[in-house]
């Protein structure tokens, strides 16, 4: 399992943290320093992708990220209450916007996140009952919950307090969901999602390839797109 709330690594006892956050990931940010787990929530990971409500495939890990780093920005700064360390270090926390409200909370009621059952005693049921109803976030299509995801993973997916997930930049609304590839010829191509090789298609930054906020980006930089 992915994670595991409870370690026996030794750490000062902590009440609370305060500051700026950075976003990690759609349950995870960094303030001061230190990784801060949300408790009791799961959001879906960095490289998941889910099915949107025409059953198109969109990168919902990257989409719930980028949806709590909007919500952080408008009311600075984050308060986590510590509950406890997990095995890889990070702190664990119940945390709140600086005017109040329950960042896990809302996460799991925009439908960017799921109740986790098994660390947070159904107590994020009723925001998610309420998302779903609505069909929010992820409710609006297909997926799959993150916990289950990552147990299917053929490749272990590296936690984020050991090593950093797929980078990706906050632009405003834009969602950079196309992949732009460079082929064993060298040929740039870009495939958008919903394309027949979208999903297989892997990013290595280090070898030059990227992602893209739109079609138009891609052009401009010299990609184009797959004839499938």
């Amino acid at each position: 399992m992915f994670e595991s709330f409870g370690s026996s690594t030794p750490h000062t006892t902590a009440r609370a943290i305060q500051g700026r956050a950075s976003v990690i990931d759609g349950d995870t940010i960094e303030v001061a320093g230190q990784r801060v787990r949300f408790n009791g929530i799961d959001a879906p990971e960095s490289s998941q992708y889910c099915q949107d409500a025409k059953g198109l495939e969109y990168a919902c890990g990257r989409t719930a990220a980028k949806a709590l780093d909007q919500f952080l920005s408008t009311s600075r700064p984050v308060k986590c209450a510590f509950v406890e360390w997990d095995q890889y270090d990070r702190f664990v926390g119940n945390c709140f916007r600086a005017d109040g409200k329950s960042v896990a909370g809302w996460l799991v009621e925009s439908g960017h996140a799921l109740d986790w059952p098994r660390y947070s005693r159904l107590e994020y049921a009723g925001h998610q009952a309420a998302a779903k109803n609505a069909k929010r976030g992820i409710w609006q299509g297909q997926f799959q919950k993150p916990w289950d995801w990552r147990a299917k993973q053929t490749e272990d997916i590296a936690p984020t307090a050991v090593a950093p997930s797929p980078s990706f930049t906050f632009l405003g609304t834009s969602s950079c969901d196309i992949k732009g590839n460079i082929s064993a010829e060298g040929e740039r191509i870009y495939h958008a999602p919903g394309q027949k090789f979208y999903r297989q298609t892997k990013i290595s930054e280090a070898k030059g390839e990227r992602w893209f906020c739109s079609e138009a980006e891609a052009k401009q930089a010299g990609w184009r797109k797959s004839k499938r």
